[in-house]
């Protein structure tokens, strides 16, 4: 019997970390392929994206032809963006056959309803993060943007993330943590008791108690099969019952990351 929906993000693909890709693509061939109905790709799948103009160089079609091998086998796929693939749009998605989801969304999974995100939204204290989030998730920007040369694109993307590295190194970590009252609003507002994201690379399990709620936020792993040990892996949910799997597909402690 296959699981039900298995939910992974920050796997920041890139062909400069070649066994953290190859990492990945087993892991979708050892425990998605034939093994789960459902996967949601919660944002930040690859370490950036310029454009659906870029998915013919051959990494990117390599990493959309394993979605659409997934897809094709039988499992359903949905993709919300992270802060590093928000570009990612309708040619990609028909291409991976990938249906792409707003932040945050709701779904109900057999008896199990739940809210998912990428989880940058819920950021708050970062107000820079949140000014330049805004900014360059209006269509008019994204629209002026994919209007420059592909090589333009990457190099000023290029220039972004050296300048947010840079950036994180003078923030306190806490800034670049979820807030707790921006998690409160997001249970309060959806109605939902179970919120799954990623985004902070900080795996755990949380219980949020709102007056007579208890609620839950899991927080997915990032990957990184270089790192020692090695980083990565997903939570599967099967009838109501939510378990961590490691980048090997082991049972894992999000509790210990």
């Amino acid at each position: 019997m296959r699981q039900q929906a298995m939910f992974l993000s920050d796997v920041h693909l890139s062909a400069a970390h070649p066994e953290t890709v190859l990492a990945f693509l087993g892991f979708l061939d050892e425990q998605v392929a034939g093994r789960t109905e459902r996967l949601f790709v919660l944002g930040d799948l690859f370490e950036y994206w310029a454009g659906d103009d870029d998915l013919d160089a051959p990494f990117n079609r390599s990493v959309v032809d394993a979605l659409r091998k997934i897809a094709d086998g039988g499992t359903r796929l949905w993709f919300i963006a992270g802060n590093r693939d928000f570009l990612i749009g309708e040619r990609f998605a028909n291409a991976a056959r990938v249906t792409l989801l707003p932040d945050p969304y709701r779904v109900v999974i057999g008896s199990t309803s739940l809210l998912l995100s990428h989880g940058d939204l819920l950021c708050t204290d970062d107000v820079d993060y949140q000014r330049f989030r805004a900014m360059v998730r209006q269509a008019e920007w994204r629209r002026a943007f994919l209007a420059r040369p592909l090589a333009e694109r990457r190099a000023i993307i290029a220039d972004m993330r050296m300048q947010s590295e840079e950036a994180k190194r003078d923030k306190p970590a806490e800034i670049m943590d979820v807030n707790a009252t921006a998690v409160a609003q997001a249970f309060e507002t959806s109605g939902e008791l179970l919120l799954i994201h990623g985004h902070t690379h900080r795996p755990a399990h949380h219980v949020v108690d709102l007056d007579a709620r208890r609620c839950q936020r899991w927080v997915l792993p990032d990957w990184d099969a270089e790192a020692a040990p090695p980083r990565g892996g997903a939570l599967v949910l099967n009838h109501g019952v939510l378990r961590p799997i490691d980048i090997a597909g082991r049972p894992d402690n999000p509790d210990n990351p």
